[in-house]
C-alpha cells in the first residue's frame, strides 16, 4: 500500500498538530465512511461490478455527490485494468489516490487568499443565516491577527436580528474593532463607513459580513451587488475574495445553497463549517467537483483556532488514518 505509505510518512512521523485536527475533525465521516469500505472490502474476495455497485452506494451515503460518485468508480474501474487489480484490499489506497485527484482536477484550485501586500484587502462574507457566517469571520480575524496583521470587521447583516452584537462579541473576544449601525440600516452604507474607516487606519484586512436572506434571489442579488459596488468604488479591485460559507451538517442542501449564490454573486471559494459534525464530509468533494470552486477553509471544531487552511491531502489523510495507522502497525510488527 504505498500511497498509504506515503501519506503515513508525510504527516505521522511528524508532530503536524494541523494534520491532527483534520484527523480529529473528520472522525464521524472516518467511522462512517471507511468503517463501511473495511466492511466492503472483508466481505469480498474479488473486485466485480456487486463490489462497484456497494462502494458507489457508500459513497453516495458520504454526500460525496451523484456525479462525483460516478466520475470516480468509472475511474477505479479503469485502474483496476490498468493495475489488474484482484484484491478488493488492493483498492483501499486507490480510491484514496483518486479522492485527491478529484479535488486536484480542473481549474482555480488554490486554498490561499487573494491577500494584497501592503494596502488594504477586503474580503466579503455570504450565506444562509445559521450556517456558522459571523463565527467564521471571528476565527479567521483571529488567524490573522496571529500572523501579524491588522484586521477590522464590518457588520453589514443589519437585518438578522442580534447579528451586529454577536460580531461584536467576536471583535471583543479577538480583540478587533467591529464598524457597524444601527439595525435596519442600509449594509452598503455600513460597508461605506468600514472602508473609510479601514483606510484612515491603515487596516491590512476587512472582513464584510452580510445578511443571509435567501428567501429571494432576485433581492439577495441586488442587495449584495449594491455592497459590492460601494466596495468596488472605494476599493479599485476589490473585494480581494467572495467567500460563501456553508454547513457541512445540511449535506446536499449546502450544494444547493452553492449553486444558488454562484448564480447570484461572483464567489471564489468555500467556507465549510463544521464538518467534525458530520457524517458526511464527503460534500467537499461534491463541491469542487460539481461547482468547480475551491473550498478555502473547514471548520474542524468549535475552538478558535480549529478553521483551518483546507488541504486535499491533509483531508484524505483524516478519512483514512485508520487504515494508514494500520499500515504502520503491520510495519512494526515485521
Amino acid at each position: 500500500m504505498s500511497f498509504f505509505n506515503k501519506l503515513k510518512e508525510k504527516f505521522t512521523s511528524s508532530t503536524d498538530s494541523v494534520s491532527e485536527k483534520f484527523k480529529t475533525g473528520l472522525s464521524k465521516t472516518r467511522d462512517q465512511f471507511t468503517g463501511k469500505v473495511n466492511d466492503l472490502v472483508a466481505r469480498y474476495r474479488k473486485v466485480d461490478e456487486d463490489f462497484f455497485e456497494e462502494l458507489e452506494e457508500i459513497l453516495i451515503q458520504a454526500d460525496v455527490g451523484f456525479e462525483t460518485v460516478m466520475d470516480l468508480v468509472e475511474e477505479l474501474k479503469l485502474e483496476v485494468k490498468k493495475r489488474n487489480i484482484k484484491d478488493p484490499e488492493q483498492l483501499q489506497p486507490v480510491i484514496s489516490e483518486k479522492l485527491i485527484e478529484i479535488y486536484d482536477g480542473g481549474e482555480n484550485l488554490s486554498s490561499d487568499l487573494a491577500i494584497r501586500e501592503y494596502e488594504l484587502s477586503v474580503i466579503l462574507f455570504v450565506g444562509v443565516n445559521g450556517v456558522g457566517k459571523t463565527t467564521t469571520i471571528g476565527k479567521l480575524a483571529h488567524k490573522f491577527k496571529q500572523e501579524g496583521k491588522k484586521v477590522m470587521l464590518a457588520a453589514g447583516d443589519t437585518f438578522r436580528a442580534g447579528a451586529i452584537e454577536q460580531l461584536e462579541v467576536w471583535g471583543q473576544r479577538v480583540g478587533v474593532d467591529v464598524i457597524k449601525q444601527e439595525e435596519g440600516s442600509d449594509p452598503a452604507a455600513v460597508m461605506y463607513d468600514a472602508l473609510q474607516a479601514a483606510k484612515s487606519r491603515k487596516i491590512d484586512i476587512l472582513l464584510c459580513d452580510t445578511a443571509g436572506r435567501l428567501q429571494n434571489k432576485v433581492n439577495l442579488m441586488k442587495e449584495l451587488e449594491k455592497v459590492k459596488r460601494v466596495i468596488e468604488r472605494e476599493v479599485p479591485g476589490a473585494p480581494d475574495e467572495v467567500l460563501l460559507v456553508l454547513d457541512a451538517t445540511t449535506g446536499q442542501n449546502a450544494l444547493i445553497q452553492a449553486k444558488t449564490f454562484k448564480e447570484a454573486v461572483d464567489v471564489s471559494g468555500i467556507v465549510l463549517s463544521k464538518l467534525d459534525g458530520t457524517a458526511k464530509g464527503g460534500i467537499v468533494l461534491a463541491i469542487r467537483n460539481e461547482l468547480d470552486l475551491p473550498v478555502k477553509f473547514v471548520g474542524l471544531g468549535e475552538n478558535v483556532d480549529d478553521l483551518q487552511k483546507f488541504d486535499p491531502e491533509k483531508y484524505v489523510y483524516g478519512l483514512f488514518s485508520n487504515l494508514i495507522d494500520e499500515v504502520e502497525d503491520e510495519e512494526e510488527g515485521s
